[in-house]
């Protein structure tokens, strides 16, 4: 009976490059005890595919009620997107176009792009009065995301699609492929078009060269790269980018057509130091309100100590250096946006920002910190902190939007 009690838990299932098919069960089974030190307690690449996601859910701290700043930054580029989906189609004219979304998470963001992919399909086959391709659709990002907060609203999906049509709706096939996209998703040549956004800055685990070899942090009291960190953290970082970027690229290189096409849009930097007033500096704050809660003895500061963020902001170079190395993909277009700022509900721009770390931050820092830790206090002093900071001087976050062709 247990057994037929879990199996009513089936959410999605994948075929592995292997041709093996795996039934993905729901991921809320309680956790045995870690192998590895409190004194050590970094994330190992297993580690960060396991714990890693965004706060499932529809709640007030789910990341589908605080990821309209991720919204903004796509609708910005739009238009970039919509005009890359149909210069792959014009070129390809398939029968059956072959879409991902890499780090579709858990909110609304997902199905609204993947509706406006295919009614800018739509238009291309009306001018050229062709018939309309079929659109195999996959929704991948890590196992432990909450894909049934996206099924369900599915039926919404192609209600809205169906909505003032006078002519039949296209044939779309949506499914859920939960993995890491280091490393091979799909078939070979299966693929005409990616999409990836805000995604590409995760790493696929925290670079292990910030610890020595006693198992001891070299980047103590900084969850990021600052200003009292050593050289040797920011090549660990870079290091790893690298090695992660590079297989993002061979992997998908196998799976896309050739013409195919990647819009990916990721959080970067400016110039070659990390230490700024963007997106480092939003790492920064939290390394402060961390300390406070060391100080009031909420955690301890041995945890605070080896408490280090498995994300990269790149710069333009780094990014197109990595590109030219790899060699799979023409770049075809870089962009960088600023997003401006934005207010909902009344509430400040700190608050705005705390509750988008917090949806994103918080599934890692109760892994690592135990349910001790006090996020609403935690992420309150985060909030009133960002907006102290932009009362002295902006901070300016950049965003990269990419264009890769396959060669």
């Amino acid at each position: 009976n247990s057994t037929l009690n879990n199996l009513k838990q089936i959410e999605y299932f994948k075929i592995t490059p292997n041709n093996k098919l795996l039934l993905s069960l729901n991921f809320g089974f309680k956790r045995g005890p870690s192998r590895i030190s409190a004194a050590r307690a970094c994330f190992s690449n297993m580690d960060v595919e396991r714990v890693f996601h965004m706060s499932g859910g529809v709640g007030k701290t789910s990341y589908a009620q605080n990821s309209s700043l991720q919204k903004k930054a796509s609708d910005m580029m739009k238009h970039i997107t919509i005009e890359t989906i149909q210069q792959v189609y014009h070129e390809v004219t398939a029968k059956s176009l072959g879409i991902a979304d890499l780090g579709c998470s858990s909110g609304p963001n997902s199905l609204s792009l993947i509706k406006d992919i295919v009614e800018a399909v739509e238009g291309c086959c009306h001018k050229a009065f062709r018939p309309l391709p079929e659109f195999r659709v996959f929704l991948n990002d890590l196992p432990t995301n909450d894909f049934n907060s996206v099924f369900k609203t599915l039926p919404d999906f192609y209600r809205d699609l169906k909505k003032d049509k006078t002519e039949r709706c296209p044939a779309i096939f949506i499914a859920g492929y939960p993995g890491s996209f280091y490393g091979r998703l799909f078939p070979n040549n299966c693929l005409h078009f990616i999409y990836s956004s805000y995604s590409l800055h995760w790493l696929s685990k925290v670079p292990p060269s910030l610890y020595n070899e006693h198992g001891k942090s070299i980047n103590r009291g900084n969850v990021y790269i600052s200003e009292s960190t050593p050289p040797s953290v920011s090549r660990a970082y870079w290091n790893q980018f690298q090695d992660d970027f590079s297989l993002f690229l061979k992997s998908r290189s196998e799976e896309l057509v050739t013409g195919g096409r990647m819009v990916l849009i990721i959080l970067g930097r400016i110039g070659h130091d990390h230490v700024d007033r963007g997106n480092s500096f939003f790492w920064e704050i939290l390394s402060r309100c961390l300390a406070i809660s060391v100080s009031q003895g909420e955690i301890e500061e041995e945890k605070l100590d080896c408490y280090d963020v498995h994300f990269y902001a790149a710069s333009r170079n780094e990014i197109e250096e990595e590109v030219r190395r790899e060699g799979s993909f023409e770049l075809e277009r870089v962009e960088m946006f600023e997003i401006e700022r934005e207010v909902q509900r009344g509430e400040s721009y700190g608050t705005a920002v705390a509750m988008t770390v917090r949806a994103i931050q918080e599934s890692m820092l109760y892994n690592h910190f135990g349910n001790g830790i006090n996020l609403d206090a935690l992420f309150n002093n985060y909030g009133k902190m960002i907006d102290q900071e932009m009362a002295k001087q902006e901070i300016k976050p950049i965003t990269f939007l990419l264009v890769l062709k396959k060669l």
